[in-house]
């Protein structure tokens, strides 16, 4: 089916988390009858397992559909429905330089939430013309002109005609498409004629066909048989196939100006594709890249270590896989005394590392243990050299270091003004600072506080959530480095240090930290035949010992009758066996060690 570019409209579908984005989407599919309806199911873009369980987006999922608006014009909808967690803002971002237009969704009965404002703010910035819908209008708890008064007040839009749909009924959906066709503008290009120039926002990887770029044509066209390169890295490939999702790949012709789709070509590695890059022909191509590439680049680093050796091999095999489809997250090889060879992994942020850790259990069958999560600290050396580390085991020596920076968010927090106390308490115990406060509405404050990114990395969210009763959401970002005083922790097990328990932490929390691995490894691990010092140390001063009890046999059992001394004899021989095994005798690390320890992260 032909569609002028007039009767093209690209948008994207953007919330805060759990606010019936994926829902929507469901519900346009079938009004569009792009699904048939015996195939239509929940979640029906959330094609993995993880996703559709946890009710969550992890993936960006591009559709195209053909619309018929009431004035009996046919328009070609381009929808992404974008993932809401702010681990995946960049994905977010990306999908949005794909669109000229976002549906922004908020639930009329918890109203505006911190990522609304992060995605409708991102959305102001990309320049897109916003339709905001209140959802969740059939629900008893629902207050529509409160919430329309947050919309307006808070991100500015006029709520002057506002839609109030129900994602889950259908109820008004209609109103939504009649709304995208009258108020977004069709996509802005040079023509089908123009120098090729496609925006990369995504890719995935098929075992036949390699890495499938997604891609928004801005200028000119592409068909099967174009030698296309990638301006970021000069890298090329010829186009065997191209097409649109509806929602599965279908091949067309030809992908004209102002679509979105895929190509395949013979691409094998990942890394050459870039999300943001643009793609241009070598042939007549163009030489002016689409604004707004950048590397995206990991924030939170753990290590990945198998739990028998015998599966390093599958673990690396797991690991290269998953990088196919989510080149998001890095790794390398690295080696630990007490874990043997593993992996050091990047991630966007905790939710992308707990996602990746649960893929590679779910489908590779992988049984793996993670160190404690870490960010990169700028080291600045005395002799002028600035070095990057995210692993405790590269610290250098204190004398050589002049001074260290740590990474800053800046952490927008929407929360009920009764548990405003509570949550300025949690916020300066983690080495945070206050900026602004404001009233969102009679009930409700916006928190703005600067703290240390290694702050939040464990429980942070969890103790936000618990204290405010669930009902504080956060958003954050980070804005560059401060100096701190940074210093690096090690662990000691019968006097010998083990480097996955090593950590940075700041100089004034190490003796409460240092203290609570301690004692969580002294309750995890178990008895041995010799007592088993367990040690916090910041250089040569131990700031915290908990000792592991010995087994001990009764040995003065068969004694009967006789003077004292013999029994001080039999004890006093098993005392000088017990320190001879301590001296050769190795201590057993279980596995529950290390996720105690990491559970333990920082709470207070």
């Amino acid at each position: 089916m032909e569609h002028s570019i007039e009767n093209t409209r690209n948008f994207c579908i953007i919330a805060h988390i759990d606010h019936g984005k994926t829902t929507l989407s469901d519900r346009i599919l079938e009004l569009t009858h792009t699904i048939e309806s015996r195939l239509m199911r929940e979640q029906t873009l959330d094609a993995m397992d993880l996703e559709r369980e946890r009710g969550i987006t992890i993936k960006c999922h591009p559709v195209s559909m053909h619309y018929t608006a009431r004035d009996g014009r046919v328009f070609r909808f381009n929808l992404i429905d974008t993932p809401g967690h702010v681990d995946f803002t960049y994905e977010v971002s990306r999908s949005m330089g794909a669109c000229e237009g976002a549906i922004l969704v908020v639930d009329a009965c918890q109203g505006v939430e911190a990522q609304t404002v992060a995605n409708a703010y991102l959305a102001i910035d990309a320049g897109l013309e916003i339709i905001p819908v209140l959802n969740k209008v059939d629900l008893p708890g629902a207050d529509v002109e409160e919430v329309s008064k947050q919309v307006e007040d808070v991100l500015g839009i006029s709520m002057e005609h506002p839609l109030l749909i129900s994602a889950k009924t259908g109820l008004n959906v209609d109103e939504v498409l009649e709304a995208v066709v009258t108020r977004l503008h069709p996509p802005k290009t040079r023509g089908n004629d123009a120098p090729l120039r496609a925006l990369v926002f995504d890719s995935v990887f098929d075992a036949f066909r390699g890495v499938i770029p997604y891609v928004r044509v801005v200028d000119g066209c592409i068909k099967a048989g174009d030698t296309v390169c990638f301006l970021s890295n000069g890298v090329q490939t010829q186009v065997r196939e191209v097409g649109v999702f509806s929602p599965t790949q279908k091949p067309l012709a030809v992908l004209e100006a102002g679509q979105v789709g895929y190509l395949a070509g013979t691409i094998r590695d990942p890394r050459d594709v870039k999300i943001g890059d643009t793609v241009t022909t070598v042939k007549d191509g163009s030489s002016e890249a689409l604004p707004g590439y950048k590397e995206v680049r990991p924030m939170v680093f753990s290590g990945l270590y198998p739990v028998s050796s015998d599966e390093y091999g599958k673990v690396r095999n797991g690991l290269e896989k998953l990088h196919l489809n989510d080149a998001a997250f890095s790794f390398h090889s690295e080696s630990s005394v007490a874990l043997g060879f593993g992996f050091r992994c990047g991630f966007l942020g905790l939710l992308h590392m707990e996602v990746v850790q649960e893929r590679l259990r779910r489908e590779f069958d992988l049984d793996i243990i993670s160190t404690h999560p870490a960010v990169v600290y700028k080291l600045f050396m005395n002799d002028g050299t600035v070095a990057d580390i995210d692993n405790p085991t590269r610290m250098p020596d204190v004398t050589r270091i002049d001074h260290i920076e740590e990474p800053i968010i800046k952490a927008t927090i929407i929360t009920p003004s009764v548990y405003i106390g509570e949550i300025m308490r949690l916020v300066m115990d983690r080495r945070g600072e206050m900026r602004t406060t404001e009233s969102l509405d009679a009930k409700r404050v916006i928190l703005t506080c600067m703290l240390p990114l290694n702050e939040i990395l464990i429980d942070f969210h969890d103790t936000l959530k618990s204290i405010s009763r669930g009902y504080a959401s956060m958003d954050y970002e980070p804005i560059g480095y401060q100096t701190s005083d940074i210093v690096k922790m090690d662990i000691l097990l019968n006097g010998e240090v083990i480097d996955a328990f090593s950590c940075m932490v700041h100089k004034d929390k190490a003796v409460y930290r240092g203290r609570q691995i301690c004692k969580a490894l002294s309750e995890e691990i178990p008895p041995h035949m010799f007592k088993i010092p367990v040690q916090a140390t910041l250089g040569r001063n131990i700031i915290a010992r908990e000792d592991i009890r010995a087994f001990r046999k009764d040995v003065t059992a068969k004694l009967y009758g006789g003077d004292v001394t013999r029994k001080q004899k039999v004890l006093k021989k098993q005392a000088e066996g017990k320190k001879r095994m301590k001296e050769f005798g190795t201590v057993r690390v279980p596995q529950s060690a290390f996720i105690a320890v990491l559970k333990g992260g920082n709470e207070s």
